[in-house]
């Protein structure tokens, strides 16, 4: 007998777990409550990646596909999709956003193959509640503070052509190790005066989205 993929065997699993006579934490969960334990499952299997150890990335690849399979298993409770339709929606994104690989499309180098994947993004969405109106739509709202603040300055920096955008940011040259302590003690200062860097970043990175929009739309006038 022809052993069945394993990812069925997840499946059902899951409906298990879900049923009316299945684990009582998993049956009151809903996308909202798992929302964090994805972010933790992310940064858990950075930490396998980044110690090189193939075992616990397995596992945590693991971890994170359950989190994928449960909102999946909501959905599919709410009649709104299923793994199925999460899958093959990936399927044709993958070969639509690489015509390079499955059509005839030629690219040079890539820088081509994203400035491709970008155009294509933009018409998928063209007409669509997703339609991105400004170059800083897109930015995850729930990225770390820095993360989030060097995104926003890669498409600022894609926007604008003079150095107006950023007259604020300074123009001092520091090597790796001291800008790398700066932010330490940076992270320190703040703390010592009560504050939360992260918190603090946060809220100049939104200030600074609020300038490049406005300046986004006087430009486009």
């Amino acid at each position: 007998m022809k052993k069945q993929p394993a990812i069925n065997d997840l499946l059902k699993v899951m409906q298990r777990l879900r049923s009316p006579t299945g684990c009582p934490w998993d049956r009151e969960q809903d996308h909202m409550t798992l929302r964090r334990h994805a972010i933790e499952e992310v940064y858990e299997l950075i930490d396998a990646i980044e110690a090189g150890d193939d075992v616990e990335m397995a596992e945590e690849l693991g971890d994170l596909l359950l989190q994928v399979v449960f909102h999946c298993q909501l959905a599919s409770e709410r009649g709104v999709f299923d793994l199925e339709k999460v899958t093959r929606n990936l399927v044709e994104k993958l070969i639509r956003r690489h015509p390079h690989v499955f059509a005839t499309t030629k690219v040079k180098d890539i820088d081509e193959v994203w400035a491709n994947w970008e155009k294509i993004k933009r018409a998928e969405k063209t007409g669509t509640h997703l339609e991105r109106k400004s170059a800083f739509d897109g930015i995850p709202k729930h990225l770390p503070a820095l993360l989030r603040a060097e995104k926003l300055l890669k498409k600022a920096h894609k926007v604008f052509t003079t150095d107006q955008a950023f007259s604020k940011t300074p123009k001092r040259k520091l090597g790796k190790a001291a800008m790398a302590n700066e932010l330490f003690e940076l992270t320190a200062l703040a703390q010592a005066n009560g504050w939360c860097a992260e918190e603090l970043l946060a809220s100049e990175t939104k200030k600074r989205e609020r300038t490049f929009r406005s300046r986004e739309k006087k430009a486009a006038k």
